[in-house]
């Protein structure tokens, strides 16, 4: 998905992305690592590289293997690989758009982005629970197209209600209270004779 929005689309993906690379066991992270695109091959804390055979496995992951020679006389080996031979390190297949995302999040776009789809995912959580649209009841693309837009239409209609419908500010309440008392007082104390 993410690839189709970068590299077909062109679209600036203001997507959070998953990272399960990050470890909390003292050993090196998958960020600990660099990647040299030019070559395609990672290269170690140490500064030995990490190949890849060019084998996708589960149908989007590359895996990078250091040698088993270079880990076991590699002094950084107990932070690195301390329960296997080697080290390896899956990177997905589109791992370039997951970076263009990652790149994008903590912006201010990104922000204004993730502030306006909480808005939309409340409107769509509100015709589900409230107006019981967790199903559509009528058949076919046009069923369902008029179903969702009367759906809409009520829900905007009980909106504009609750706007409509809103009290004045207490601040504009004081306001023209003070206006009608000074009014019915009149300047100076003295009251102003009835038209």
């Amino acid at each position: 998905m993410l690839n189709w929005l970068v590299e077909k689309k062109g679209i600036a993906p203001h997507i959070p992305v998953f990272d399960k690379s990050k470890r909390d066991d003292g050993t090196f992270s998958r960020s600990d690592f660099r990647y040299d695109p030019t070559d395609d091959v990672y290269h170690c804390p140490g500064g030995k590289r990490l190949g890849t055979s060019g084998t996708v496995h589960g149908g989007k992951t590359l895996l990078y293997r250091a040698s088993k020679l270079d880990c076991d006389i590699c002094p950084l080996k107990p932070q690195c690989c301390p329960k296997e031979p080697s080290r390896k390190i899956p990177r997905d297949i589109h791992e370039h758009a997951r970076d263009v995302a990652r790149s994008l999040a903590g912006t201010e776009g990104f922000e204004q982005s993730r502030h306006e789809r909480k808005k939309i995912e409340m409107r769509f959580a509100h015709l589900k629970r409230i107006m019981k649209l967790a199903r559509l009841r009528l058949r076919g693309p046009r069923g369902a197209q008029d179903e969702f837009v009367l759906a809409a239409i009520a829900q905007n209609l009980r909106r504009l209600a609750t706007l409509v419908a809103r009290p004045p500010p207490a601040q504009a309440l004081r306001t023209a209270k003070r206006k009608s008392c000074v009014e019915s007082v009149g300047v100076g104390g003295k009251p102003i004779a009835p038209k």
